[in-house]
C-alpha cells in the first residue's frame, strides 16, 4: 500500500495548505503509454541548489563549511544514460567563497569536471552524486555574493548523447551573518495504524555565527493527527477546512537564547495520535529566530514529516436515470462519495483527489455544466466550447473528508429518444486512467463506475 506521495512536500506557512505543485512527486501520476514506433525524447537535467548562504566565522574565527549536493538526472526511463560529465565553474566565487572538490571531480584552476557513471531518472530513487564543500572566503564580508555555474553531457537517449540546456543552471552563494536555526532530521513514519500515538523527535541547533535571542516553533498537523502535546509556551488553533484542508496548529514562543552551536529540545517529547480517519498524514515544523532577526539559511529551519497509516478510503460514484421527450431538457445528477473510514488529501502537490468523468449518452447534449467540470473530446483532448462536449471531467478539491459527498448536476437536452441510452460515469486520478488501480487506498473499485441512463 502506498502511504504517501514521494518527494519533498510543499512548505506550509501559517497553517495554509498551499495547493500548488512543488515539483514533487504526486500521488496518482501516470505517464501515457508510448507506441513502439512513436518517436521518443529524453532530456538531461542538472539538479542543484538555487541559492545558499555561507556564515562568517564566530567571533572572528574560521567560517563554517557547508555542503552543496548537485546531481544529474534525465526524463525518460526507457533509455539508459551513462558517463555523465558535470562541468562546474567556480570562477564567479573569487573573494566570496572557497570550494573543496570531492573525489569524483577533477579540478583545473577555477573549474572541475565531475564523473557520474550512471545518470538516474528523477524520482523516488534519485540522489545527488556530487557534493561540494564550500565556505566563506577569508576576508569576505557579509552581503558578498558569487555564483557557481554548471554544464553537463551524458551518453544515452534517442540520439546517443544528451546535453543539459546551456547556461541554464547556477547556484548563488551569499556571505551572511546571523543565526541559522536547523532542525535535526526526522525519519518519516510508514507503519502506523489509526489510534497509535507516535513520538516525534525534535531538536533545533543554531548553526549560525550569531545568537538567536528567542525563537518560535510552529507545528501544523494534518487532519488525521490529533492530541498534539500541550506546552505552556504554545497557543493552539484548529482550522475549519473551508478553503484549505482542516488541520491542527500550535504556535510556540520561547525566550531562550541560542548561542552559536547551542541546541534546544522541547520541555517534553512531542507526540501525536492518529485519528480513526488517518491515512496520508504530515506534520510540518517551522522554526524562526525571534526579535526580528533573519535566519541566514532557510533550507534547514523547516521539515515536513510524512506519517502513513494503514487505513482505507472507499471512493464511490453514483449515476442517474432520467427521461424526457425529444427537445426536452432534464437534470442529471452524478454523485461522488467517500465512504471512509479514512479521509484523503494530496497535501504535497495540491492536485485534485479525483476526477468524476461523464461520457454523454447517445442522443443527448449537455446544455448546462456544473462548476469545476471541464469539457473534452472523447479521447481527453481540448474541446472548444463549454456545452455540447461528448465528455466532462469534474474535479474534486485536493482533499476529501471521510464522509465527503459531492453532487454534479448537469442539464441534458434529449435530442433524439434512444431507448436505454447510457453514458459512462467513473472516477479517475487527475493524471491517469481507471484500470491502473490508481487509488491504492480504495478497497473496493467496483463502485468506482456507474451509468447515466436516458429514457
Amino acid at each position: 500500500m502506498r502511504l504517501f506521495s514521494a518527494g519533498r512536500p510543499v512548505r506550509l506557512r501559517s497553517g495554509a495548505a498551499v495547493a500548488v505543485a512543488a515539483g514533487l512527486l504526486t500521488a496518482g501520476l501516470a505517464a501515457p503509454a508510448v507506441a513502439d514506433d512513436e518517436p521518443q525524447n529524453d532530456q538531461l537535467w542538472i539538479n542543484k541548489p538555487y541559492e545558499r548562504t555561507l556564515p562568517l566565522g564566530t567571533d572572528g574565527g574560521r567560517p563554517q563549511s557547508r555542503t552543496l549536493g548537485v546531481g544529474l538526472s534525465h526524463d525518460n526511463d526507457t533509455f539508459t544514460v551513462t558517463d555523465g560529465r558535470l562541468a562546474v565553474d567556480v570562477s564567479g566565487l573569487t573573494g566570496v567563497a572557497e570550494v573543496t572538490w570531492p573525489d569524483n571531480c577533477a579540478p583545473s584552476g577555477t573549474s572541475a569536471v565531475c564523473d557520474i557513471p550512471v545518470v538516474p531518472t528523477m524520482g523516488g530513487d534519485y540522489e545527488d552524486q556530487v557534493f561540494l564543500t564550500v565556505r566563506a572566503a577569508d576576508g569576505a564580508e557579509a552581503g558578498a555574493q558569487g555564483r557557481i555555474t554548471y554544464e553537463a553531457t551524458a551518453t544515452g537517449g534517442p540520439d546517443g548523447t544528451l546535453t543539459a540546456p546551456h547556461e541554464s543552471f547556477e547556484t548563488t552563494l551569499t556571505v551572511g551573518a546571523g543565526p541559522d536555526l536547523a532542525i535535526a532530521p526526522v525519519a518519516d513514519v510508514e507503519d502506523a495504524r489509526p489510534g497509535d500515538e507516535r513520538t516525534i523527535p525534535f531538536e533545533v541547533t543554531n548553526n549560525g555565527n550569531e545568537s538567536a535571542n528567542g525563537f518560535t516553533v510552529q507545528l501544523n498537523a494534518s487532519y488525521g493527527l490529533t492530541d498534539l502535546t500541550r506546552y505552556d509556551a504554545c497557543a493552539y488553533t484548529t482550522t475549519d477546512g473551508v478553503d484549505y484542508a482542516p488541520s491542527n496548529m500550535a504556535l510556540c514562543t520561547f525566550d531562550q537564547v541560542l548561542a552559536p552551536g547551542d541546541s534546544f529540545e522541547l520541555p517534553e517529547p512531542l507526540t501525536v495520535r492518529l485519528a480513526p480517519h488517518a491515512l496520508n498524514e504530515r506534520l510540518d515544523i517551522d522554526v524562526e529566530p525571534g526579535g526580528g532577526a533573519q535566519d541566514i539559511d532557510s533550507e534547514n529551519d523547516y521539515t515536513a514529516i510524512q506519517i502513513g497509516a494503514r487505513n482505507t478510503a472507499d471512493y464511490s460514484v453514483t449515476g442517474d436515470a432520467v427521461a424526457g421527450a425529444a427537445g426536452e431538457t432534464v437534470t442529471a445528477e452524478l454523485t461522488f462519495k467517500n465512504n471512509g473510514p479514512a479521509w484523503f488529501g494530496n497535501l504535497g502537490s495540491g492536485d485534485a483527489v479525483a476526477d468524476v468523468r461523464l461520457i454523454v449518452p447517445e442522443g443527448s447534449t449537455v446544455t448546462g455544466v456544473p462548476s469545476g467540470c471541464i469539457p473534452h473530446t472523447l479521447t481527453g483532448t481540448y474541446y472548444p466550447q463549454r456545452t455540447g462536449a461528448p465528455r466532462y471531467d469534474c474535479k474534486l478539491p485536493y482533499w476529501v473528508l471521510e464522509d465527503t459527498r459531492r453532487t454534479f448536476a448537469f442539464s441534458v437536452r434529449v435530442d433524439t429518444v434512444v431507448p436505454g441510452a447510457t453514458g459512462a460515469v467513473s472516477i479517475h486520478p487527475p493524471f491517469g486512467e481507471f484500470g491502473e488501480r490508481p487509488f491504492d487506498f480504495d478497497p473496493d473499485l467496483t463502485n468506482n463506475t456507474a451509468v447515466l441512463a436516458v429514457n
